[in-house]
């Protein structure tokens, strides 16, 4: 075998659903919450690609009880946005200082920048931080269906050699200056915005979360607080406090050809549950979903299936199908979710279930 030959590694990859999802970026009318069951809605299968097989019933679970819901999952997309951070260096913090204000004051001198090595790519802003003589710019940008790892690097190659162009006082210090933050995590992609922000959210009546989940909202919600809220907090979690978001977005970002990498800032997500007068209500916040229809892995043919029967592939305006795929996540990542924290609040239940899942997957040796 050649060292450089490319392999092909097997991941065992099964649709799981469908899901019934609601929100602008799956069905683009919208109807009043008065009437719940004139919300426009899709039901979707979703393809999870995992070695860990239980994951598949257990999203199967959440994807049925969200079938009983009218409108099902409800998703919003918040906003989306992609960043890179570069660094200059200046002689002190005084210039680096006066160098950053000069940057806010040139935005638009900036995106004619962008506009003239990009079709897609849109600036939004420039967060700029002076630490010392080093002076870090974070440009934050709109980058249609792509996820936009190298649109933005790129784009930012060329607004770093335009503002060097300036005669500011700023030396080239580098590409990416770890404030972006790309593949860690850190707490400035969920301030400032990186990727696709979502939140998916249902509301099941009390009669569901007893017949489906074996449990109560109250229990539920109590286990959120204690194990999600206040047990990330004592492990020091960082704007993060979920159960398993990785075990689902990987899954989904290997089927659908996404960097695998960036489920680490895409795993940082809250939790949030709520026992009301109509039952539980249970929500899943991503703020920062790394993830295109488009650009490096997407053409492969499976993945391109996969995005194809997603309707992911569909004639939208730009941005559309990326969110259509970002709300997806989300809502896969909620019924994974909703679905492991009832079955914590049973004891035994969760490893009698993972047992007799994975002992019928295993061949007897």
């Amino acid at each position: 075998m050649n060292d450089s030959e490319t392999l092909v590694t097997e991941i065992p990859t099964r649709w799981v659903g469908p899901l019934r999802v609601s929100g602008d970026a799956i069905a683009e009318a919208s109807a009043s919450d008065s009437d719940p069951a004139a919300v426009p809605h899709a039901e979707i299968a979703v393809p999870l690609a995992t070695y860990e097989t239980p994951l598949w019933p257990s999203v199967g679970r959440g994807a049925s009880i969200s079938r009983e819901i009218p409108g099902g999952i409800r998703t919003v997309v918040v906003g989306e946005r992609m960043s890179r951070s570069v660094i200059f260096v200046a002689d002190g913090a005084v210039d680096a200082e006066a160098a950053a204000r000069t940057v806010r004051s040139r935005l638009p001198e900036l995106q004619e920048v962008v506009s003239a090595g990009s079709r897609h790519a849109q600036l939004l802003e420039a967060h700029t931080e002076v630490v010392g003589n080093l002076l870090f710019v974070r440009f934050a940008f709109l980058t249609g269906d792509a996820s936009g790892h190298n649109m933005v690097t790129n784009a930012s190659d060329a607004l770093m050699q335009r503002v060097l162009s300036w005669g500011l006082g700023l030396d080239y210090g580098s590409i990416s200056g770890n404030f972006c933050s790309d593949k860690k995590a850190t707490a400035v992609n969920g301030i400032l915005g990186r990727g696709r922000n979502v939140v998916a959210e249902i509301l099941l009546p009390h009669e569901v979360v007893e017949r489906r989940l074996r449990s109560t909202a109250r229990r539920v919600a109590d286990l959120s607080t204690r194990k999600n809220l206040v047990g990330s907090t004592i492990a020091g979690a960082i704007r993060s406090a979920n159960a398993h978001y990785a075990n689902m977005l990987l899954a989904f970002y290997l089927a659908t050809g996404q960097d695998a990498a960036n489920i680490v800032e895409g795993s940082q997500g809250i939790t949030y549950a709520e026992e009301r007068e109509k039952g539980l209500y249970f929500s899943c916040t991503l703020p920062h979903l790394i993830v295109g229809t488009v650009g490096n892995g997407k053409h492969l043919a499976h993945v391109n299936a996969n995005l194809e029967r997603l309707g992911c592939r569909e004639e939208r305006e730009p941005g559309a199908n990326a969110r259509r795929l970002a709300a997806l996540m989300a809502a896969t990542v909620l019924c994974g979710e909703l679905s492991l924290l009832a079955a914590q609040t049973n004891p035994g239940e969760l490893m009698k279930a993972h047992l007799l899942m994975e002992r019928k997957e295993t061949p007897s040796a």
